[in-house]
């Protein structure tokens, strides 16, 4: 297994995983794939875990945020977002592309990484937790459509 920076020749399987993970936004995803692999943000990179001969199997988008529950630095390196395909779960693909994305974190000045994750899904909870995440903090969020009011 190769991790390594996202490339435009990942931006298709990029886009298949991204839209699993995160579904109902394909067109929106794939111009922020562009837009990432084009200008390069200097706050925000995307690995891929890539596996000869089959190819790209996860991926891990970090970034830097001036903020998040529970850190007491800044800029902290926040995942977010991760997927690795479910037949290769369990060997280690989402370990590497969280180390990926801590030594990037790392690279930019950051002494603390966070993450988050939906309160049900318990899987990801325990991901977390396998490398070392602390939960610090539950939310409810809200919402108001102003449009309506």
């Amino acid at each position: 297994m190769i991790v390594r920076p996202a490339s435009p020749a990942d931006s298709d399987a990029w886009l298949e995983m991204r839209d699993t993970l995160w579904p109902g936004s394909r067109r929106e995803h794939a111009t922020e794939i562009a837009s990432v692999l084009r200008d390069e943000p200097a706050g925000l990179a995307c690995f891929v875990a890539d596996v000869p001969p089959r190819g790209v199997v996860g991926f891990v988008e970090v970034g830097l945020r001036v903020y998040a529950e529970g850190c007491r630095t800044s800029p902290v390196g926040y995942l977010e977002g991760i997927y690795v395909d479910p037949d290769v779960r369990s060997e280690g693909v989402g370990r590497a592309l969280v180390d990926a994305a801590e030594g990037w974190a790392r690279a930019k000045g950051c002494t603390e990484m966070a993450s988050d994750r939906k309160l049900d899904d318990e899987p990801s909870g325990a991901f977390h937790a396998a490398l070392g995440y602390e939960e610090v903090e539950r939310i409810v969020c809200f919402r108001k459509d102003l449009e309506a009011a």
